[in-house]
């Protein structure tokens, strides 16, 4: 059978999966949501916008005859996640999640764990307090009624609107970052807690690694749960290996 894959992008690992694929001939699209203003040139074609919910994408499949599809988009795109499980089911079209492991606390870690955004608001102190807030661009409003801390955002493109939150110093810088790189902003800017989403993999751990060395608390974001079970690779190569069998 003839390769024509779609990819579904937001992560390093997709551009990784991307040179794979080009590298072995197969045909293949990469596509991006639209979050990011000035996506990475790339090897094989790309599309970027969303698909219309999950009938677009199931007419999407069917129109341009993609025979696998592999979702290596960010841990916390729940919905895009969900509309490609029940899309490639509709459409018998094979399906991958291409992710990463989930972080996991180290003895040294000073960890809250909570379960979505606003939690992780509602568990910042009553005092003001220097935050470094790691979750990108979207949902940073969601802080706002906790307008009494100064805000330190790292975002990979500027805001397209000014932000819900007054008190804030706004980064753009596109990473990934090391750990000696993160210690020196985290002291520069007397970070004295990190919120973050659990990302997993290594692109985005300097900072929980510079939080640790720091003796800095976390408020850890913990992954959304999808509601139907789906295959699951870690490495490009397993990827690679699942498209040739499948």
């Amino acid at each position: 059978m003839t390769v024509n894959l779609l990819i579904l992008a937001g992560t390093i690992e997709a551009s990784e999966l991307a040179q794979a694929v080009a590298t072995k001939g197969y045909r293949a699209c990469l596509s991006y949501a639209g979050r990011v203003e000035r996506p990475k040139a790339q090897p094989i074609e790309k599309r970027i916008g969303g698909f219309g919910g999950v009938q677009g994408l199931f007419a999407y499949l069917k129109a341009e005859q993609i025979t696998h599809v592999i979702d290596a988009t960010h841990p916390f795109a729940s919905q895009m996640s969900e509309n490609a499980v029940f899309a490639c089911a509709k459409a018998r079209v094979p399906l991958l999640a291409l992710t990463r492991p989930a972080w996991r606390p180290e003895a040294a870690d000073q960890w809250q764990s909570v379960p979505d955004i606003p939690a992780a608001a509602s568990a910042l102190p009553a005092q003001k307090q220097n935050i470094m807030l790691a979750i990108g661009r979207m949902h940073l409003d969601l802080f706002a009624a906790q307008a009494q801390h100064h805000y330190l955002l790292r975002l990979v493109d500027p805001p397209a609107q000014d932000l819900a939150l007054p008190d804030r110093t706004v980064i753009v810088s596109r990473g990934p970052f090391s750990k000696e790189q993160d210690i020196a902003l985290m002291r520069e800017h007397k970070v004295e807690i990190v919120v973050s989403k659990n990302a997993g993999g290594g692109g985005a751990y300097a900072k929980i690694e510079a939080a640790r060395q720091l003796s800095l608390p976390v408020i850890m974001i913990e992954r959304p749960i999808l509601p139907l079970p789906r295959d699951e690779a870690f490495l490009v190569t397993d990827a690679m290996d699942w498209i040739a069998g499948h």
